[in-house]
Parts: C-alpha cells; structure tokens; sequence
C-alpha cells in the first residue's frame, strides 16, 4: 500500500531537516508515483523542512554548513517535484532580487543562506556570485526587472562600494524602483543609513523578514 500524503510530507521535511538528500529523492519519487499535487510536496514538505533548518540555525542549533546541506537536499527534492508543477503555478510570475557579495571580496557562505532563504520563501533569486562588479548589480537588476538588491561583505575595505552601487542606480534612474538591503560582518544598521540602503539584516532569516516588510509581500 501506497504510503499516505501526510506520511511523504513528513519524510520530505524530514529528510531535510536531517540533511539526507537520498532519502528525500526516493520520497519525492513515491509521492510522485503516487500522483499527489506538487505544490505541496514542494510547500508542505521541502519548504517546511528549510523551514525547520533555518530556525535550528537561528537557535544556534545548527551552522552554516548544516543549513547548506539542508538546502542541497531541498533543491534535489525541487528538481524532481518542479517539473510536475500545474503550468499556473510554473509560470506564476515572482517577485525577483538579485544577490550578490561586492567586488573585492570573495566570502559567500553567508550571501548562499539568505539566497536559500529568500527562494523558500518565494522569491526568485538571480545569483552573482561573489566579487561583483558593482556596475553589474545594476545592470542585471535592469536586465531581470528585480524588485530589490542584496549585496554583502566581510570586509571593511570592500563596504564603501555598496554605497558606489546605490548611486549607480540613482544615476540610472532606477532607485526609487529597487530596494537595497545589505548586510555581512561589518556592516551596521548606522552604515545603511549612512549610504541611503533600504535595510540591513543581521541574518538570513531577518533579511526574509525585511524584504517581506520592505516589498508589503505576506
């Protein structure tokens, strides 16, 4: 017998949670198989187990690295279940941003949660990547018609270019457009204000929150 939706559900989440990556492919598999919706594969158990992580971390239960690996067994889930997705629920147009760690500097671990993050919570993410020429962050926020902007930093040194790329898309036009948030070690809720950002998160699971606020999305 077929094992129930609620059962597949839980082993999603879990297998998430737990980091175990084969054992959420097989449950996306036989949930597949058995020809239950999706979106809630996707929602109720893939989502929720992030969900999960994210909140291990924020408990300081969990490290970056166990997030990660969460999320790795999440995007494998996704790749199996996307592709079953109704066409209106594949093609419902989301809210994009685009993310990226600012020239000069090459630590991503904390730009790849709030990524992670922000994709669990529905927004659709365009990834730079790390030491990005701040021209870029306008450029491909005018290419993809982003909603906001994420950049962040470790370094002291490479700070003073998010500044550069707010100005950039001030001379652009497209400011009043695009929210900036920011974020990384050294940087401050006084830096943001200091430079004009929009806001500053502490982590990835308040950069969620802030963009959510910032953008009125529920």
């Amino acid at each position: 017998m077929p094992a129930s939706k609620e059962e597949l559900l839980k082993r999603l989440s879990d297998g998430v949670v737990d980091m175990e990556e084969d054992d959420v492919i097989a449950a996306c598999q036989e949930y597949v198989a058995a020809g239950y919706p999706a979106f809630d594969g996707i929602m109720e158990g893939l989502v929720d187990g992030m969900n999960r992580a994210s909140q291990l971390y924020e408990d300081e239960e969990y490290y970056v690295t166990d997030v990660l690996l969460c999320s790795d067994a999440m995007y494998e889930g996704l790749n199996i279940l996307r592709p079953h997705l109704p066409s209106d629920e594949a093609e419902k147009e989301k809210i994009k941003g685009v993310i990226g760690v600012v020239e000069g500097d090459t630590h991503d671990i904390g730009k790849n949660l709030v990524k992670i993050m922000m994709e669990t919570a529905g927004f659709e993410m365009v990834d730079l990547g790390r030491d990005v020429p701040l021209q870029r962050f306008v450029d491909k926020a005018r290419e993809v018609n982003a909603s906001f902007v994420c950049m962040a930093t470790l370094m002291t040194t490479t700070m003073g270019g998010m500044g550069t790329v707010i100005e950039l898309l001030t001379a652009a036009g497209m400011r009043d457009e695009v929210k900036v948030i920011i974020g990384g070690g050294p940087i401050s809720q006084k830096f943001a204000d200091i430079i004009g950002a929009d806001g500053y998160s502490p982590n990835a699971v308040e950069a969620v929150k802030l963009i959510k606020g910032l953008l009125n999305v529920a």
